[in-house]
């Protein structure tokens, strides 16, 4: 494929901020949206609780913080144009000290708009982008708690209980995009992303941040289009970028939309192959049909130099407009990239509507058997399963938790470090919409069926979020 040369442009984020403000001001209004309604309500306060319900009984080897993060926000002008993606950010945890239950509490992400309405001092720390809001991930690293968006602006370091320490590119000097999800090695101790901005046009860029949380490397990948870029893959030799056809729109910035990305027709989806110690002139191009990913699961190296990579795979995105994302058909999929030739093998593993894949992350970059994934229907009288996928024999469990009940997002975590692939727990939030409540809930991965090892009862309605994780003591 003739790749173009066009040069990067960085737009200014003064001049880029002042367009998009002054577009969203003369967009219609409407009073509707239904991001900000039922179980996306968001909750008007911060709170914390330390005599809540255990029905059960916490595996003592636990000790942690789970931490879960999605939008929350305080004062929408115009709901309307209002876009789930870009609600103030809110995190929610669990702490649990030797199997006891601490506290539950959730604290809005201190950005220089949340700290306005509260009329709290800024947090320290540079800022980049068009808005400081972070929402998307949370998750540890260096012994400490960081929470990430994309698009540019700069991630959060949170203390213990929550509290926003600084903002700023972990503890290096540097000023760059950054992503809701980078990619742990576990042998280096390294974090792995590629980040996108919107005013960083033609190019992305693959950081790599060590085990201090320092960062070590950045390279700029030019590209002939702006997509959006919400996730990676790495293996123990290349990280994987994903090119896929959903990309900026002049024309939605101009009508005022929150997220001005839109789905191409006719056009392609491909995923670049660059060597980990390499630069954007080693990139190999794998290129296949229009699709779309959120969400990667596991990649590994193979011996004959083809790449494996699962993820669950959307037949479009943003190619209606709905203050959201569409889940009008996904697949859970293996591709085996083939970096000589370009091409990709595709394998459906799971055509069911589902998302947010996880797995044992202590086996990142290797070969793996068990993947996790969430019933993803946005009509919330469905069921919601959790589905354990076996990648060696093809079988699905599926655990229903019942018509108005929405598991989220789940993580595996070990019995001990050297325990098997499925000896360990399942962590995860369970909110009933239908009588407003939560649960955090952990479940044998050996008995997934089974009745919960124990739950920590929530008497209200945790909004619906994006990302979580096990962040152990």
């Amino acid at each position: 494929m003739l790749q173009l040369k066009i040069p990067n442009i960085k737009v200014p984020n003064k001049v880029f901020t002042g367009v998009y403000e002054f577009l969203q001001k003369i967009a219609p209004y409407s009073p509707d949206n239904k991001y900000l309604e039922g179980p996306f309500a968001p909750v008007p306060y911060e709170r914390v609780e330390t005599d809540l319900e255990v029905i059960g009984t916490i595996p003592a080897a636990l000790s942690g913080t789970y931490a879960r993060i999605g939008p929350n926000p305080i004062n929408v002008k115009n709901p309307g144009k209002h876009h789930w993606f870009l609600g103030d950010g809110m995190v929610h945890g669990i702490k649990i000290k030797n199997g006891k239950f601490v506290w539950y509490r959730n604290r809005w992400i201190g950005s220089d708009t949340v700290n306005d309405a509260f009329n709290r001092p800024h947090a320290p720390g540079p800022r980049n982008g068009i808005f400081d809001i972070v929402n998307t991930n949370v998750f540890g690293h260096a012994g400490r708690i960081w929470a990430s968006i994309e698009a540019g602006t700069l991630p959060v370091e949170l203390d213990a209980e929550f509290e926003t320490v600084k903002h700023g590119l972990f503890d290096s000097d540097q000023i760059a995009p950054y992503t809701a999800h980078p990619h742990l090695d576990p042998a280096t101790g390294e974090l792995h992303a590629v980040t996108y901005s919107a005013t960083q046009l033609n190019y992305v860029q693959y950081i790599v941040v060590d085990a201090d949380a320092k960062v070590t490397k950045i390279e700029s990948i030019p590209l002939n289009r702006q997509p959006m870029i919400h996730d990676c893959a790495i293996t123990q030799k290349y990280v994987l970028v994903f090119d896929f056809p959903v990309l900026l729109s002049v024309k939605g910035m101009i009508s005022g939309e929150s997220v001005p990305y839109h789905w191409r027709e006719n056009s392609y989806s491909r995923v670049g192959v660059m060597p980990r110690n390499g630069t954007a002139a080693d990139i190999r191009w794998c290129t296949l049909d229009p699709c779309y990913v959120f969400h990667s699961c596991n990649a590994f190296d193979q011996d004959d130099g083809s790449i494996v990579l699962d993820a669950v795979v959307h037949e479009h995105m943003f190619k209606e407009r709905e203050g959201g994302p569409e889940v009008a058909a996904t697949t859970f999929e293996r591709w085996t990239l083939h970096p000589e030739t370009g091409t990709v093998d595709r394998k459906v593993i799971s055509d069911v509507l589902q998302e947010f894949p996880r797995f044992d992350e202590r086996l990142s970059t290797k070969p793996y058997r068990y993947a996790y994934t969430i019933g993803a229907s946005l009509d919330f009288t469905d069921d919601h399963p959790l589905y354990r996928h076996d990648l060696l024999t093809g079988e699905t469990i599926v655990r229903n938790f019942g018509a108005n009940v929405n598991p989220k997002e789940v993580n595996f975590v070990p019995r001990h470090a050297d325990a098997a692939e499925d000896d360990g727990w399942l962590l995860t939030f369970v909110t009933n919409a239908a009588n407003q409540t939560t649960d955090f809930v952990i479940l044998d991965a050996q008995d997934m069926l089974g009745e919960p090892v124990a739950r920590v009862r929530l008497p209200w309605q945790m909004p619906l979020g994006f990302h979580s994780n096990w962040i152990a003591d």
